[in-house]
């Protein structure tokens, strides 16, 4: 298996797809990944993610917002967010932004 961690660092520019759809459930959230049918459901930290996620941000900016928002060290925000955002990726929820403004898909090794 590939290590797709590499792909993912304080500088890259992360955005949710246009393939999804998704809602609000009562400060949890709720997505709907439109190539795969499959549901996801994000707890209150998770969502605010995805909320962040809906333009094009940094994983370091994100990383400052929940660090800001809620009692959780640097260091923890950072690990669990390159986790979510890498599971994020191989589900297909998110892309990586490149340095072209323009986005690229992310596919997980076969």
């Amino acid at each position: 298996m590939a290590d797709t961690n590499s792909k993912l660092c304080n500088r890259t520019v992360v955005v949710a797809t246009k393939e999804q759809v998704s809602c609000d459930l009562g400060g949890e959230a709720a997505i709907l990944g439109m190539k795969n049918s499959v549901y996801y459901g994000l707890n209150p930290v998770g969502a605010r993610v995805w909320q962040l996620l809906q333009e094009p941000r940094s994983v370091q900016e994100i990383c400052g917002t929940i660090v800001s928002e809620y009692d959780v060290t640097a260091e923890r925000a950072e690990s669990d967010l390159l986790q979510l955002l890498q599971q994020m990726l191989s589900e297909g929820l998110v892309e990586l932004s490149a340095a072209d403004g323009q986005a690229e898909s992310y596919a997980p090794p076969a």
